[in-house]
């Protein structure tokens, strides 16, 4: 994609990556350039020293914690944990269902929005933000409170606002629906392995063992965003997806001489002139050492996110065989790249698609022979088997209850569509009282029966969805069959949309490898699999784009 006069946005704008990206993106002379960070004093700092390279481009800046509800993102994280309507706005986005309320909500959606950038370059460590929380310490906080009989909600609602897939997977959600939205054509992941190219021997851990499960943990994050992002390059309608993964040391921003910060303060110099008596040194409120009231000083190499390395630490970490290091400017070569459409042979998502083994010649050859064998056990044994709700979702075993009663009434797609709803409702629920079998078939696997009037229901002991009591009816459309004429009309106007195309097609007949072999005939019969497909392939948008 040529950045001329477009929008570029960068997430972790103000890092040693996102800098790197943005000099390489000014130079392509873009309309703008929006820098996001979690604060405003660092994505301010990152645009002031992006000035030199800006020419006639806009930098616009914007500021705040992208995983999080826009009314708590520029909060302090362990002061919005403290208060519990705060925690209840995260935990109802978290944990809910994806609303458009939740989607309005989320600071993420709402910059994408707001922007409309044409690319979205995201270089946050999502792996370490998510991991960090530290799951582990936080689960034998709260045993121990179970223990000791302190357990409060406030302690569980802290806890599960640790929990690493559910943040990964509402975010991942979040960043799709917003880059759909913004009608952004190309997103760009700088990712991470968890430990810089190491294995399981990476002596740069935590203490606590090697390596440390919080490490371990950071490594599974980025796994699993990896491949989240290998689904989203499949979504129609979503962008072109790209994942760079460096996996070595990321270095440097400055080399410099002063005082040393640690998470953005000075580290303070402290002294114990003499020692303790071992018994003594590590009770509860000994103080023994002093102020010296300034801060340790010393010369440095500023690694961005890793934070301040002397010379020995940074020569022990880059040293060949240890984790070595890449350059900033090297991996944000390796997104303009890639931006530009020039495979680096670095992009993870592609690297999967080369990798999987997907779809197989003779498994489709094989398909026919199976669906046939199929067909003629239900003919010899008197049975038809229309679902069992084992694959799911329940919408599916759903389609395919309603599309097969529909068969029984009808016996092509063009009957269907010239139908009365009131008159095939009906009928359906007559056909669902005489036809014992066909109902405990659909009651058993656990789906319930709407009466035509709404006013009734058949179910089973089971429900694969259930119902919410103070609107019962709201479950229908996710998992029950429903023989009310509204629903019924649904079908009628989707047997009308076959049709239609099917006479577009015999307007311009094509025998070509172009044309659509598989679709379904005005006058085919209604078969439910051809239907429930239809449905998720027109409707849902749900076709395969990538084999």
């Amino acid at each position: 994609m040529n950045l001329r006069d477009k929008t570029v946005m960068l997430l972790g704008g103000g890092g040693l990556v996102g800098h790197a990206v943005a000099v390489r993106a000014l130079a392509a002379r873009p309309r703008t350039v929006v820098l996001v960070a979690l604060f405003e004093d660092e994505v301010r700092r990152a645009a002031a020293a992006l000035e030199p390279h800006r020419g006639s481009s806009e930098i616009v800046v914007e500021w705040g914690n992208v995983f999080l509800p826009e009314p708590v993102a520029r909060l302090d994280r362990s002061a919005m944990l403290a208060v519990a309507e705060q925690r209840a706005i995260v935990i109802r986005d978290l944990f809910g269902d994806l609303t458009e309320e939740v989607v309005g909500r989320s600071l993420l959606c709402q910059l994408l929005v707001r922007h409309r950038p044409d690319v979205v370059v995201d270089s946050i460590n999502t792996a370490t933000a998510f991991a960090y929380q530290d799951i582990f310490q936080s689960a034998r906080d709260l045993l121990a409170r179970a223990s000791d009989g302190t357990l409060d909600r406030a302690a569980v609602e802290q806890h599960v606002l640790t929990l690493t897939m559910p943040q990964l997977i509402r975010h991942v959600q979040l960043m799709i629906e917003g880059l759909k939205r913004a009608g952004t054509g190309c997103y760009v992941k700088v990712g991470t392995s968890g430990t810089g190219g190491m294995g399981f021997n990476i002596p740069y851990t935590h203490s606590e063992e090697r390596p440390s499960r919080t490490l371990m943990t950071k490594s599974a994050v980025a796994g699993a965003h990896s491949l989240l992002l290998f689904l989203m390059g499949r979504t129609p309608g979503g962008p072109a997806t790209v994942e760079i993964k460096p996996t070595a040391a990321i270095a440097w921003r400055e080399i410099g001489v002063g005082p040393v910060h640690r998470k953005g303060r000075p580290i303070p110099l402290v002294d114990c002139p003499a020692p303790l008596p071992l018994a003594e040194a590590f009770r509860p409120g000994t103080e023994p050492w002093r102020e010296l009231g300034q801060p340790l000083e010393g010369v440095y190499i500023n690694t961005g996110e890793n934070g301040l390395f002397s010379r020995d630490e940074f020569e022990t970490v880059t040293t060949l065989g240890s984790m070595e290091f890449i350059t900033p400017e090297e991996v944000a070569d390796y997104v303009m790249l890639e931006i530009d459409g020039r495979p680096t042979g670095r992009d993870i998502v592609a690297a999967l698609d080369g990798a999987q083994a997907g779809p197989t010649y003779r498994a489709g050859i094989l398909r026919a022979h199976a669906v046939e064998r199929l067909r003629q056990l239900e003919e010899r044994s008197g049975t038809r088997a229309v679902a069992y709700e084992m694959l799911g979702p329940p919408r599916l075993t759903k389609l395919l209850y309603e599309a097969h009663l529909l068969s029984l009434l009808r016996p092509s797609v063009r009957a269907l569509a010239g139908s009365a709803a009131e008159t095939v409702s009906a009928e359906a629920h007559r056909r669902i009282q005489t036809d014992h079998r066909l109902r405990q078939q659909i009651l058993s696997v656990g789906l319930p029966i709407v009466t035509p009037d709404g006013s009734g229901v058949y179910r089973g002991r089971v429900m694969v969805v259930a119902p919410d009591p103070a609107e019962p009816l709201a479950a229908a459309g996710r998992g029950w069959v429903d023989l009310r004429p509204r629903q019924v009309a649904v079908w009628i106007r989707r047997a009308s949309e076959m049709v239609q195309s099917a006479e577009r097609r015999a307007a311009d007949p094509g025998s070509g490898s172009d044309a659509d072999w598989t679709a379904i005939g005005a006058d085919d019969p209604i078969e439910p699999a051809r239907f429930a497909t239809w449905v998720f392939r027109v409707e849902d948008l749900g076709e395969r784009i990538k084999r």
